[in-house]
């Protein structure tokens, strides 16, 4: 009996495609980056859109994501196993669009092997990248109380962070380290006093565990960066984000990068120009919402790299 693959069901799939393309006419030529591969829902779709000159090149750090890649023959596409900061790598006004879905992959959070959900009881891994770096297990192992908890914090907005923290280091002295998603989520379960209405005790744990080994926001932040540097003027950044930290980072870049910057020190210099320009936030329709519950948290922002 085989196992049926698991499937991913791409967010805002032609709203991104059409911000990321538009303005580029009907048979777009140029280089066009994806960085953030999944299962190639995003990609397929621009490849479909795409001149017989223009070029995708994506990015992702999931080997299972990279041998989903290997199944698209057509000779415009590439794909590079390294996660988004190594845009920097590319050449600088070398991109004419870049895309960035900063979601999981619905094939990750449902196989257990993966250890990123509470629902399936499985090794505390959480990599995104599993041939690299430690599991979310081999870091609780060690890891103080005042660390623990300060991750559960900043990463999960968790404000019982301190009695889960203090829970999995009593249960690692006591019966050994956490090791299995199951064992995390009782932990949890046992110190989270309230809960949510329809939400899972264990969601904000696992959400700033799997940050946190992974270094989520700081690859984000480097992400973006390095767009200022490889977009051409006319450019489109086309970022979709599923929790308020990251779409925070991204708000506030683009924000930053929108305006004018005067010299204080030089009242009268002329002001440096702004680099991007804030196009669209966009929300997942109703109707996508209700096929595809996933997409519920889901905010895109446009921008456009200007001329300077």
């Amino acid at each position: 009996m085989t196992s049926t693959p698991l499937q991913h069901t791409t967010v805002l799939l032609d709203e991104a495609v059409d911000a990321l393309l538009g303005g580029a006419g009907p048979e777009p030529a140029g280089t066009w980056v994806d960085g953030t591969f999944g299962r190639g829902g995003h990609s397929r779709r621009i490849l479909l859109r795409l001149g017989p000159q223009g070029r995708l090149v994506a990015f992702d750090k999931d080997p299972e994501a990279i041998a989903e890649a290997t199944r698209i023959t057509d000779a415009r596409f590439s794909i590079r196993h390294e996660g988004f900061r190594h845009l920097a790598d590319l050449p600088p006004a070398s991109a004419a669009g870049l895309l960035m879905d900063l979601g999981v992959s619905s094939p990750q959070i449902d196989s257990p092997g993966r250890g990123f959900s509470f629902r399936f009881d499985g090794p505390l891994d959480m990599r995104m990248d599993t041939t690299r770096g430690e599991s979310v297990a081999d870091w609780l192992a060690t890891a103080e109380v005042g660390q623990i908890a300060e991750v559960i914090r900043d990463y999960g907005e968790e404000r019982f962070a301190g009695p889960i923290a203090k829970a999995i280091v009593a249960r690692r002295e006591e019966r050994g380290p956490v090791a299995t998603t199951a064992e995390l989520a009782d932990l949890v379960a046992g110190a989270v006093k309230t809960r949510e209405p329809g939400q899972n005790p264990a969601t904000r744990t696992f959400q700033a565990l799997r940050i946190f080994i992974n270094a989520e926001l700081e690859e984000l932040q480097q992400a973006l960066e390095a767009s200022l540097s490889v977009l051409q003027p006319g450019g489109r950044l086309v970022v979709i984000s599923f929790h308020s930290l990251e779409d925070r980072i991204v708000k506030q870049f683009i924000a930053k990068h929108s305006k004018e910057v005067f010299d204080r020190r030089a009242p009268f210099a002329k002001p440096q120009a702004m680099k991007l320009m804030a196009l669209d936030r966009i929300k997942p329709s109703a109707a996508e919402v209700e096929a595809n519950p996933r997409a519920r948290s889901a905010i895109m922002r446009v921008a456009e790299r200007t001329g300077v």
